[in-house]
């Protein structure tokens, strides 16, 4: 009696096993799309990270050459402020196209 319900249990359990094979599963290609989109968007911030640290590269060279001519200090700052927002503007198009 014991061994015809052990063999019982083991078929059905085949069975389960044999069906959850066969149910077809939900698409997958919805989470690689998300995937694409997710890494997409980490691409353009990276983009946009390096233009910024670019124009800071470029308005610390500004500044310095800057310093060696005759303007002012504040003419100076000014300048490499406007080297740093042109750079910030640039990301920010990069990332909205």
């Amino acid at each position: 009696m014991i061994k015809n319900i052990s063999s019982k249990a083991g078929f059905l359990a085949l069975v389960f096993v044999a069906a959850g094979l066969l149910v077809p599963s939900s698409p997958s290609y919805s989470a690689t799309q998300g995937q694409q989109r997710r890494q997409d968007r980490s691409d353009d911030r990276q983009e946009a990270r390096d233009t910024r640290q670019t124009g800071r590269e470029d308005a610390r060279e500004t500044k310095d050459q800057c310093l060696e001519g005759d303007d002012s200090r504040s003419d100076c700052r000014q300048d490499k402020r406007e080297t740093k927002q042109d750079a910030r503007e640039e990301a920010r198009d990069g990332k909205t196209e």
